[in-house]
């Protein structure tokens, strides 16, 4: 039995598929980084129609409504480094995975579990809590 934690960052995975999310695989605190906010505002500008758009709005507005999102500050800057040469040295390109690397730099300087549907993203980056959330729709 996985113990859940108190807090806990979702990604940008998460945080789009949050209310399809069963709550208790969710951290009771969910909170979110201003990298997501940055990922998610990049979404309605490159929508290809005005659904795709309006849906994308609605996903950011809500994410701006509903978390205060914690700082890329000093102590995720100096993570990211570790997080930007472990992914090199895996032969991952970080630049490719920039905003989940950003993203897991926030997270280890924290010191909190990372939720996301896409947990392939983050392979190879060392202590980095990975917890894998999945969509009602992923379990059918």
């Amino acid at each position: 039995m996985t113990i859940r934690p108190q807090r806990g960052i979702l990604d940008t995975s998460a945080v789009i598929d949050l209310g399809q999310l069963d709550p208790a695989a969710l951290p009771h605190e969910p909170l979110i980084t201003a990298i997501t906010l940055a990922e998610l505002s990049v979404g309605p500008l490159l929508a290809s129609t005005e659904e795709q758009r309006a849906a994308r709005l609605a996903h950011l507005q809500q994410a701006e409504a509903d978390f205060e999102p914690l700082p890329f500050d000093a102590p995720a800057a100096r993570a990211f480094g570790r997080v930007a040469s472990e992914l090199r040295a895996s032969g991952r390109k970080p630049a490719a995975r920039a905003y989940d690397a950003l993203i897991a730099a926030t997270a280890l300087a924290h010191g909190l579990p990372l939720y996301t549907a896409n947990p392939d993203d983050f392979d190879g980056i060392s202590d980095l809590d990975v917890r894998v959330v999945r969509s009602a729709t992923d379990a059918d």
